[in-house]
């Protein structure tokens, strides 16, 4: 994989292939000689239109800012354009009916639609509000970590399928009240839906979570509670919100707050298992933790690219033209480790300044900047703190230059995370015990 002739297209003058092997397996180093070229480039992903590819950290910021910029192709003024999220969602075994509700969502409107349904959730998901959830994600981060020795075998665990996976869907689904025999469900749909899987698989993993999302909202509706949906479907937001936007709102809130936070921080205990400075650092000093999540998701964080923002008139990004209707495909891996934006971007360092790692692109920028973000942040540090305090002698199993990841393009990730979780004659990693340690 390289970039192509004046830094326009791929290989041979042809459009980059977006699931190229290198890009997946390595977003960070293999987008880098792309980024490096005096342009956008051309890239293409199956059973969607090509589209431009921005890398650079500056281009994404205007086109995920820039109003002249959308998600939405509808609102490009003239002919339609191809929706590129619904072409993909289709050429992936999205059955047939469902694209209102990746339409109707809170990720995939503008303007007007997109600051009401915003607007009725924001408060949710406020700093104040997500501070007052860190005792609850405490105590289920507690006893996950109870249970951890119970599925070793032989001291080994996998902390993605024990720990980092259970822990934000536990969360989520509390927040909108799903009921607890149904929450193995829901998350399985949604690690299905975020997996990179094709064909009927997928599109059952849709439509089932779909129905579950409306029979979700016939039953508040019926038995109200102290809870997001209940809170939504009172009287004074009735008329604000269809049943078709409360149900794509429930079901983007739970993928998105689901499988980004699993990985972040899987990917994050890697991280800093492998960079044994660091996870020194941060023990000698707990306050860093916020500032270290924000590093950690700049360095190694999930998001290897956001949706496609369309150009609603003819345009420029960096020296690159873009005409009206034309996708600009954001890759934010390649933007956080830009080194017009980052001193020494390849370098994990828990110690940037607080106005260098908050400037990381890793939770999108803008209006469409993720709803979520605190409470992703605030679950990663309460689970980076947990768990290295329960187990401050943690040590990766697998080899460290060479992990076994997914094929998802679209998010970086760990298949498993083996760890021994007691201490090996060999262990070269900081000792101790207690839980007031990190």
């Amino acid at each position: 994989m390289t970039a192509g002739d004046h830094g326009t297209t791929g290989t041979g003058g042809e459009p980059l292939d977006l699931a190229d092997e290198e890009l997946v397996r390595d977003p960070f180093a293999a987008y880098a000689p792309v980024r490096e070229g005096e342009q956008m480039v051309r890239g293409r992903v199956q059973g969607v239109d090509p589209m431009w590819v921005a890398t650079r950290h500056e281009d994404i910021r205007t086109v995920m800012s820039d109003p002249r910029f959308t998600i939405d192709a509808a609102t490009v003024p003239g002919a339609p354009v191809a929706h590129r999220t619904e072409q993909t969602w289709q050429a992936r075994g999205m059955y047939s009916g469902h694209e209102k509700y990746l339409r109707a969502g809170i990720f995939d409107a503008d303007g007007t639609d997109h600051r009401r349904i915003r607007g009725l959730v924001t408060a949710a998901f406020s700093p104040g509000r997500v501070a007052a959830l860190r005792p609850r994600i405490e105590a289920i981060a507690d006893q996950l970590l109870d249970r951890l020795p119970g599925h070793a075998e032989n001291g080994v665990v996998d902390l993605i399928e024990h720990f980092a996976r259970p822990l934000p869907i536990t969360v989520i689904c509390e927040l909108i009240a799903v009921p607890e025999a149904d929450r193995d469900r829901w998350r399985e749909r949604s690690a299905t839906l975020t997996a990179g899987i094709c064909g009927d698989e997928l599109g059952a993993a849709l439509a089932g979570m779909v129905q579950d999302a409306h029979a979700l909202v016939d039953h508040h509706a019926d038995h109200p509670g102290n809870d997001l949906i209940s809170e939504l479907l009172a009287p004074h937001h009735l008329d604000r919100l269809s049943t078709d936007e409360l149900v794509a709102l429930i079901t983007n809130l739970v993928v998105a707050g689901h499988i980004t936070t699993v990985n972040l921080i899987a990917n994050s205990t890697e991280a800093l298992l492998t960079h044994p400075d660091q996870l020194a650092l941060l023990r000698e000093d707990a306050t860093l933790t916020p500032h270290a999540v924000n590093e950690l998701m700049r360095y190694c964080g999930p998001v290897v690219r956001a949706l496609p923002r369309y150009a609603t008139c003819d345009t420029t990004v960096g020296n690159t033209p873009v005409r009206t209707g034309e996708a600009v495909l954001p890759i934010v891996s390649a933007a956080n480790r830009d080194p017009s934006a980052f001193t020494d971007p390849d370098r994990l360092d828990l110690g940037r300044t607080r106005s260098s790692n908050e400037s990381h692109l890793g939770f999108g920028h803008g209006a469409h900047r993720c709803l979520g973000a605190h409470l992703a942040q605030e679950e990663t540090a309460v689970a980076l703190t947990a768990l290295l305090s329960r187990f401050p002698d943690l040590q990766l199993t697998t080899d460290p230059k060479h992990p076994e990841r997914g094929t998802n393009p679209v998010n970086w990730h760990l298949k498993a995370l083996p760890v021994h979780l007691r201490p090996l004659p060999w262990s070269g990693l900081p000792g101790g015990s207690g839980r007031d340690r990190l």
